[in-house]
């Protein structure tokens, strides 16, 4: 989608990540998550909003409300570098198809190697494919 291409690109530009990018139907709403390893502020977010705003209206890209914010403290995993990233922390996954009778799965991420995610389940280590993972979060700690 040529969207998600030019927000991609310019909260890249602005020296962020950008996470996930949701639209309503229509394309009425755009919420963009952003992240940085020094954390989000509400600053961060007024600079992404205001530069994509700007750009939207060069772009000639209709909307009606836009939100930027941060991804939040269960911050979705996307790609493989957002698993590498998080080594060592707990997290949720939910499996495309079910792998002995189950779809979901808890544990602390153990990296990436050769495709495949490994997931340390209490003790025992899983390995899955990426094009497997439907949906997978952090787990907050508090």
């Amino acid at each position: 989608m040529e969207q998600a291409r030019i927000i991609e690109q310019a909260v890249t530009g602005l020296g962020y990540e950008l996470v996930d990018f949701e639209t309503s139907p229509h394309a009425r709403l755009l919420r963009v998550f952003i992240d940085s390893p020094s954390g989000i502020t509400i600053d961060d977010c007024t600079r992404v909003s205001n530069h994509l705003t700007r750009l939207f209206e060069v772009e000639n890209i209709d909307y009606d409300r836009l939100e930027v914010s941060s991804p939040g403290l269960d911050r979705p995993l996307k790609k493989a570098a957002d698993f590498e990233r998080f080594t060592g922390q707990e997290a949720q996954l939910r499996l495309r198809l079910a792998v002995n009778g189950q779809r979901n799965f808890t544990g602390v991420l153990a990296g990436v190697e050769d495709g495949k995610l490994r997931l340390d389940c209490a003790g025992v280590t899983h390995a899955f494919d990426l094009a497997q993972v439907e949906k997978a979060r952090l787990v907050p700690k508090f």
